[in-house]
C-alpha cells in the first residue's frame, strides 16, 4: 500500500513538471514560427520592390519602343511586362498570406504565454 502512495505521490509532482515543459515548447515553437513568417513577408516585399522595378523599366522599354517604331522589340517588351506584373501579383498575395500567418502566430504565442502564467499562479 506504501508502495502505490508513493508512486502515485510522485506521479502527482512531477505532472506540472511535464505540462510546464510542454508549454515552453509550445511558446519555443510559436516564436520559431513568427521568425520565420517574418523572414518570409521581408524577402516578399524585397522581390515586390523588385518586381515594381521592373515593371516600370518594362513600361518605358514599351514606350521607346514604339517611339522609335520597332514593334517587334515593343512586342518582346510587353510580355516581360506581362510577366513582371502577374510575379508581382504572386508575391503581394504571398506576402498577404504571410501577414495573416504572422498575426496568427504572434496571437498563438500571446495565448501561449498567457496560459502559462496562468498555470505558474
Amino acid at each position: 500500500m506504501r508502495r502505490h502512495l508513493a508512486i502515485l505521490t510522485v506521479l502527482a509532482l512531477s505532472t506540472p513538471v511535464v505540462l510546464s515543459a510542454q508549454d515552453s515548447g509550445a511558446v519555443k515553437q510559436d516564436r520559431k514560427e513568427v521568425r520565420h513568417d517574418r523572414r518570409e513577408l521581408r524577402g516578399d516585399r524585397k522581390d515586390i520592390r523588385h518586381d515594381t522595378r521592373d515593371v516600370r523599366q518594362d513600361r518605358r522599354d514599351v514606350r521607346q519602343d514604339l517611339k522609335q517604331g520597332d514593334t517587334t522589340d515593343a512586342r518582346r517588351d510587353a510580355r516581360e511586362l506581362r510577366r513582371d506584373r502577374r510575379d508581382r501579383r504572386h508575391d503581394v498575395r504571398d506576402a498577404r498570406r504571410d501577414r495573416r500567418d504572422l498575426r496568427q502566430d504572434r496571437k498563438d504565442l500571446h495565448q501561449d504565454k498567457q496560459e502559462k502564467q496562468d498555470s505558474t499562479k
